[in-house]
């Protein structure tokens, strides 16, 4: 398997979402060990260090979907945060996790209804907590 690329956290991030993971039960979500893999490999800066195109926490993001260039938006969020807007990607979820750290023009494989995955690209952070000061989130 080849190594992934380093991703960017923000302090902030790393330690509310090592919090996180250690409040869950073993096994509990099946993107408990996938963050923890994102954890892992990334290099953590201040928040006020962060470059403005890396999706951190409560950033929102704009896709494109390669196949069909069809674009969308999602804000990644902490699990509490989601309650069932489709608007919003837990990062306990597999492309959630995914999504951390990555800048605009990364790319990353999405698992789509009914089996298969298409390849999405991120065009752009639309918002993004640091970059807007916004950093008691």
């Amino acid at each position: 398997m080849a190594k992934q690329s380093k991703i960017i956290l923000t302090s902030q991030d790393f330690d509310r979402l090592e919090a996180l993971l250690g409040s869950l039960p073993a096994n509990a979500f099946p993107g408990k060990a996938a963050l923890q893999s994102e954890l892992e490999r990334a290099e953590i800066v201040e928040p006020d260090k962060v470059p403005p195109d890396v999706v951190t926490m409560n950033s929102t993001v704009r896709f494109q979907i390669l196949e069909t260039g069809e674009e969308f938006q999602l804000t990644l969020v902490y699990p509490k945060d989601v309650q069932g807007q489709s608007d919003r990607i837990s990062v306990l979820a597999p492309v959630g996790s995914a999504l951390l750290g990555l800048s605009v023009g990364h790319e990353l494989e999405w698992p789509r209804p009914g089996g298969g995955v298409t390849t999405v690209k991120v065009v752009e952070v639309v918002y993004q907590p640091e970059r807007a000061g916004d950093l008691h989130r």
